[in-house]
C-alpha cells in the first residue's frame, strides 16, 4: 500500500505541473492542477500515516474528490464562470475531517465501526458527510454535463469532441459506479464486523488510476467559451424581458441581412457569443429569435448556410478543387465534421451530392 502512495504522490504533483505549464490557463485548468496536488497531498498522508502509525487513519478522499470535481465541471461547462476565494469553502468538510482525525487518531478500520467509545461520533458524522457529499455535488456534476452538451448546438456553430466533454461525463460517472461499489465493500464489512484491508487498497488505487485519467485529459482539454471581464455589464438589465414581435422581426431581419452579406459563417470558430457581440444584441434574444422566429438553433442555422456554400461552390468550381478544400473553404473546420453535417441536412455525401450534379 506504501508503494501506491508514493506513486499516487509522485504523479499528481507531475499531473499538476504539467497543467499549469500550459501555454493558454483557464480558471478550469487552475482548479484542476489545485485538484491534482490535494490527491497528491492525500496520497502522502497516507504514506505518512503507514510509516508513522503502521495503519491508515480514517480516509476523507471522498470529501475532497465529490466538490472538487464539481468545481471543475462547473467551471469548464459554464461560461460565466470566475474562480473566487470563497469557493475553497467547498473543502472545508474535507479538511476539518481529516485534522479531527488526526486529532483522535482515529483508523480506517470497519470492524467495530460502531462501537460506542469516545470517537463514534466522529465516524458517524464522518460517514454521512461522506454519503451527502457523494450524493449532493456527483449529482450536481451530471446534471451540469448533461445540460451542457444540450445547449451546446445553441452556442457554437461547430462541435468538435472538446466541446462535448464525454470523457468527463465518463470521469463522472465511472467515479459514481466506484463510490457505489465502495459503499457495498464498506456496508457489507460494517454489518458483518470484519476487518476489510481490501476497502482501503481499493480506494486509493481507483484514486491513482483516476490521477492518470485528469492528467491526460486535463493536457488535451481546452477552454469552451471565451473569457469575458466580469466587470463589463454590455447589456441592460431590460435586455431580460421577452421580446415583443416588432423587435424580433427587427432582430431576425438583421441576422439574416447580417449572414447573407458579411458571411460570417466562413469562419469556422463563430459561436454565439462572437454573433452577439457583433449584432449588439444579448445571446438569449438571438437564441429566443432563432426558436420562435426562424424555426432552427444555432447549430443548424449557420450550418445550412455553410451546406449551401458548398453546393455553389460544388457547381461553380467542384472541378478545379477537392471536396474536402471546398468544405473548409465554407467554414467547416475538420474532414468529419464537414461530411457529417453535409449527410445529416442533405441526406447525401458531397461526392454523392456531387456525383448527382454530373448525371
Amino acid at each position: 500500500m506504501e508503494t501506491i502512495a508514493w506513486v499516487g504522490l509522485s504523479q499528481g504533483l507531475f499531473a499538476a505541473v504539467l497543467i499549469l505549464a500550459k501555454k493558454e490557463r483557464s480558471d478550469a485548468d487552475r482548479i484542476l492542477a489545485g485538484w491534482l496536488s490535494l490527491l497528491a497531498i492525500e496520497f502522502l498522508l497516507n504514506a505518512f500515516d503507514y510509516r508513522f502509525f503502521g495503519k491508515p487513519l480514517l480516509s476523507s478522499s471522498f470529501l475532497l474528490f465529490n466538490p472538487a470535481c464539481y468545481l471543475y465541471v462547473r467551471s469548464l461547462t459554464k461560461g460565466d464562470f470566475r474562480l473566487k476565494w470563497i469557493q475553497l469553502l467547498h473543502l472545508l468538510p474535507y479538511i476539518s475531517a481529516k485534522l479531527i482525525a488526526y486529532l483522535v487518531r482515529e483508523p480506517f478500520d470497519l470492524e467495530d465501526y460502531f462501537e460506542h467509545d469516545e470517537s463514534l461520533w466522529f465516524r458517524v458524522l464522518f460517514s454521512a458527510a461522506s454519503v451527502l457529499s457523494w450524493l449532493i455535488y456527483n449529482s450536481m456534476s451530471i446534471g451540469l454535463v448533461l445540460k451542457h452538451r444540450r445547449s451546446l448546438e445553441h452556442e457554437f456553430s461547430t462541435i468538435e469532441s472538446r466541446e462535448k466533454v464525454g470523457w468527463l461525463l465518463f470521469v463522472v460517472i465511472f467515479y459514481n459506479l466506484y463510490c457505489a461499489v465502495a459503499v457495498i465493500i464498506g456496508s457489507i464489512s460494517v454489518l458483518t464486523d470484519s476487518a476489510s484491508p481490501v476497502m482501503h487498497v481499493y480506494s486509493y488505487s481507483t484514486l491513482l488510476l483516476m490521477i492518470y485519467v485528469l492528467g491526460f485529459y486535463g493536457l488535451w482539454q481546452t477552454s469552451i467559451y471565451p473569457k469575458k471581464e466580469p466587470e463589463i455589464e454590455k447589456f441592460s438589465k431590460y435586455s431580460r424581458y421577452p421580446l415583443s414581435g416588432k423587435k424580433r422581426k427587427q432582430i431576425k431581419d438583421e441576422l439574416t441581412s447580417y449572414f447573407e452579406l458579411e458571411k460570417p459563417y466562413l469562419n469556422p470558430g463563430l459561436n454565439m457569443s462572437m454573433l452577439s457581440d457583433h449584432l449588439n444584441v444579448p445571446r438569449h434574444h438571438l437564441t429566443e429569435v432563432l426558436n420562435t422566429e426562424i424555426g432552427k438553433n444555432f447549430f443548424t442555422f449557420v450550418n445550412e448556410y455553410r451546406i449551401e456554400a458548398v453546393k455553389k461552390l460544388l457547381i461553380d468550381k467542384g472541378d478545379l478543387y477537392s471536396i474536402e478544400s471546398i468544405g473548409f473553404e465554407c467554414g467547416f473546420n475538420s474532414k468529419s465534421s464537414f461530411f457529417t453535417v453535409f449527410k445529416k441536412m442533405t441526406g447525401q455525401t458531397p461526392m454523392q451530392y456531387k456525383t448527382s450534379l454530373e448525371t
